[in-house]
């Protein structure tokens, strides 16, 4: 009976949820790529990554307390060189950042 109960409820959020991304996919056609609201949703998308880098460099949980706060800001400016240099690209910023750090974790740390 629980296990119904569970699979119910995950069927109810994954249809919540794509409804409301397919809400937000046509509403999407409404608003100006360039826009004010456009633009607002972009800084707020830069701020929680900051706030999450700003959480990992400083306040790390799990197995990221095992690594040392140089390691974790060597890693940091390895990404955001990498971010700058490949014309703020985020994604090979974020993902160098990752990359990084667990080379740097295997070659110095543990």
């Amino acid at each position: 009976m629980a296990d119904a109960s569970l699979w119910g409820l995950m069927l109810v959020c994954a249809v919540v949820t794509f409804a409301l991304r397919g809400t937000g996919l046509w509403l999407s056609r409404l608003i100006s790529l360039d826009g004010r609201a456009m633009r607002l949703l972009a800084c707020i998308a830069y701020a929680t990554l900051a706030a999450l880098v700003s959480r990992i460099l400083f306040l790390p949980a799990g197995i990221l307390e095992t690594t040392s706060l140089w390691e974790r800001l060597l890693a940091t400016a390895v990404a955001l060189g990498v971010f700058l240099l490949l014309g703020m690209n985020l994604l090979a910023g974020v993902v160098t950042g990752g990359v990084a750090l667990v080379v740097i974790v295997v070659l110095f740390g543990l």
